[in-house]
């Protein structure tokens, strides 16, 4: 039962529904749901975006690690070169073209939402790339490494783009990050192997600085996993189960993964709930950023990339990497994420979220689209 809510994302997608049906229904009790304080200083909102999503980002950075080791999906360099450079192209489409259609018809006040539509939903993209291509096709590990690799750059726009919105920028307590990032390399060099000490000394620590800096503390863990001992060589693709690796990564992994797909329903329910009276400018501008930005940026970049010596994986032609990359342009739980910290005006928020949720139908889209280019569900064995 579990693996059939997770594979299919049923807990982020019945949050997103009853978020949209409730504040919608009845928006006052809704916002006051969210946003009222349940303990003094502290809303359901703030518990989930600042504290529950730093083990969403701990999983993400997991994947990153284990996707960059000997054996894994990113390993060697040369092998990941499309899809990191159809990366690219996905951050710097949807962000032209945002800012060209900002700069047209928008306002200076919508110019920060550029880095909503950069993202894309890997759990998402994951399940529709197999409904579409078939679970083995080589687009579907293709468009893991491209969100993989998304997720590292979001992870870096969010830090860098999109500090606190409520508190000034301070620096100085980024020492007491670094503290923590100290703490987990003492424990590692002292070959800990419980993930705990990491977490609950050098994670405070790192949570405590970044939320005193201004920057985002659900990025905490990202300066922790790192540290986390792991095997030398990766025997697992992404999503898979490396059931012989008893690393303490990968333990985390294990042990966090089912709180994190299943807490998205939470996740969902208090940032996706946006009345339909909201829509703007913006919405439209976040939507044709994802599904026109980021497919071509995709598009462009992964056949430049063959040009240059780098082509695509063996199977895989200039069609399905144009699928693919609408298949990418579904961006909705970090875009949902970074339209909440890139403003603080509530109506702006509300209509980049929408945004970002009319990115789901993307999914249709790339149905249509294969079946009007002709692509088969195959499958082919990754031996």
């Amino acid at each position: 039962m579990y693996n059939f809510l997770q594979e299919f994302s049923i807990p982020l997608i019945t949050g997103v529904i009853y978020a949209l049906i409730w504040a919608n229904i009845s928006p006052e009790s809704y916002h006051n749901f969210v946003h009222n304080q349940i303990i003094p200083n502290f809303s359901l909102h703030f518990l989930v975006n600042d504290i529950f999503m730093v083990f969403f980002f701990a999983i993400a950075t997991v994947e990153i690690i284990q996707s960059l080791l000997p054996g894994g999906d990113l390993y060697p360099l040369k092998r990941a070169i499309n899809p990191i450079m159809a990366t690219f192209g996905g951050v710097l489409g949807p962000t032209i073209v945002y800012l060209l259609l900002n700069h047209f018809f928008g306002s200076p006040d919508f110019i920060k939402g550029w880095g909503i539509p950069t993202a894309t939903d890997i759990a998402l993209a994951w399940l529709v790339a197999k409904l579409v291509f078939g679970p083995n096709h080589p687009a579907v590990s293709f468009l893991l490494l491209l969100a993989i690799a998304d997720d590292g750059i979001g992870l870096l726009i969010i830090a860098l783009f999109y500090p606190n919105p409520l508190s000034p920028v301070t620096p100085a307590w980024l020492l007491v990050t670094l503290a923590g990032m100290l703490i987990a390399f003492s424990l590692k060099k002292a070959k800990i192997k419980s993930y705990w000490p990491y977490i609950l000394f050098g994670g405070a620590l790192s949570w405590f600085g970044l939320y005193l800096s201004g920057i985002h503390s659900s990025l905490a863990l990202v300066f922790i996993v790192p540290f986390l001992p792991h095997p030398k060589k990766e025997k697992a693709h992404l999503f898979e189960d490396a059931s012989r690796d008893h690393s303490t990564l990968k333990q985390f992994e294990h042990d966090w993964k089912a709180f994190v797909d299943l807490g998205l329903l939470l996740f969902g329910l208090t940032n996706a709930g946006v009345e339909f009276s909201e829509i703007n400018a913006v919405t439209w501008f976040v939507f044709i950023a994802l599904l026109i930005g980021k497919t071509s940026g995709i598009f462009i970049m992964g056949w430049l990339s063959g040009l240059l010596g780098f082509p695509l994986p063996k199977g895989m032609n200039h069609k399905d990497l144009f699928v693919s990359g609408l298949v990418a342009s579904i961006g909705l739980t970090v875009a949902l994420f970074v339209a909440g910290v890139a403003f603080t005006d509530l109506a702006l928020q509300g209509a980049a979220k929408m945004g970002a949720l009319f990115s789901v139908l993307s999914a249709v889209i790339s149905f249509s689209a294969s079946k009007a280019l002709g692509i088969k569900r195959t499958v082919i064995s990754r031996k």
